[in-house]
């Protein structure tokens, strides 16, 4: 790879326009064999022999995020945030495969019984209680919401009476942390739903990349733990359980993975959560070893939107793109890069300087 690599041309195959389609699914036999032809076409080397290595870091670009079928789609205030935002990515991809050395996608993963999904929890008298709405330790020390004790036997051996605990010390450390209060999701990503698949234009972008430079297509898996949330690829939000026994553990080698590359560059859904949170813990691992690695990171502020919830007369239940704009800024003051993924790599402070 050259010192300053000239952007490629989009394939011939590439259609903008299935950002929008949710059934769109790539055929990678054909993927493969287009690669082939292009790594030809356009002298495109095996991503080995990088000189400056460069690690795209793709959040949760699942279909239930990324289209308005899926149950949790990011629209941003826009209405089309995540859509626009799938189009420009795989479109980056393409444009600058000979300078992306790796592509890691993060899955967000689900299952049924989750501590931020309705589904765990039971209102004073047994009903349901609805998504969109923040649970408050004082409302479970309370008695207001209780986890539902039909669980317990799977999750803790039957001690309900230990669920109960976990669950308001659980409440009281997101509290305590400042970052987030439990919010109640809607189910997504459920693990074997259509909706934990990547987006299609996404996943085609990504393979011929690592097709096209002999890169494995690498993916970070998190969000299984049924006690905790796992915004962030790099920690749950709470490690410990109420009598100081683990709860979930940080993601210490895919951190070491980052940050051993020269240039960091993240993308994905949402702005104000996942994407958010895991550059919130990047940055934390950076400062505790050096402030100076967070000029390598680089972060697609048009290709991230924050999560919305309309309320059908042209309002927001809930809108967190304040919260997004004030996470961007704090990581821009802590020394990483606001970029476009519509300028050119070259173009950036610092990656081939």
């Amino acid at each position: 790879m050259s010192a300053h690599p000239t952007p490629l041309p989009l394939p011939t195959f590439y259609d903008g326009r299935r950002a929008a389609d949710y059934a769109f699914r790539p055929d990678a036999t054909q993927l493969a064999a287009s690669a082939a032809s292009w790594r030809s076409q356009h002298g495109v080397r095996a991503a080995a022999g990088d000189e400056t290595r460069v690690h795209l870091l793709l959040i949760d670009v699942q279909k239930d995020f990324c289209f308005p079928e899926g149950t949790l789609y990011v629209a941003g205030r826009s209405g089309t945030g995540a859509i626009d935002d799938t189009r420009r990515i795989a479109e980056f991809i393409y444009k600058n495969l000979n300078v992306i050395t790796e592509i890691t996608a993060t899955m967000d993963t689900h299952l049924a019984y989750q501590i931020f999904f309705p589904s765990f929890w039971l209102a004073a008298d047994d009903s349901p209680v609805a998504a969109h709405r923040v649970i408050t330790s004082d409302q479970i020390a309370a008695g207001e919401v209780k986890p539902n004790p039909a669980m317990a036997k799977w999750l803790c051996g039957g001690n309900y009476t230990w669920l109960c605990k976990q669950v308001l010390h659980y409440a009281k450390e997101l509290e305590k942390a400042g970052k987030y209060q439990l919010y109640l999701w809607p189910p997504h990503c459920l693990l074997g739903s259509d909706g934990h698949a990547l987006a299609g234009l996404i996943h085609e972008a990504r393979l011929f990349h690592s097709f096209g430079r002999t890169a494995q297509s690498t993916v970070e898996v998190k969000g299984g733990n049924p006690l905790t949330e796992n915004y962030s690829v790099l920690r749950p939000e709470v490690l410990s359980r109420f009598d100081g026994s683990p709860l979930a553990q940080r993601n210490t080698q895919f951190v070491q993975t980052l940050l051993a590359g020269d240039a960091v560059i993240i993308g994905g859904q949402a702005a104000s959560h996942c994407v958010k949170s895991t550059i919130d813990d990047l940055l934390s691992e950076i400062a505790a070893q050096d402030p100076a690695l967070a000029k390598k990171v680089y972060l697609l502020t048009d290709c991230m939107s924050a999560v919305t919830v309309p309320d059908g007369k042209g309002g927001f239940v809930a809108d967190f793109t304040k919260d997004a704009e004030t996470a961007l800024q704090k990581f821009a003051d802590a020394g990483m890069n606001l970029v476009r993924s519509t300028d050119p790599i070259v173009s950036w402070k610092g990656v081939f300087a």
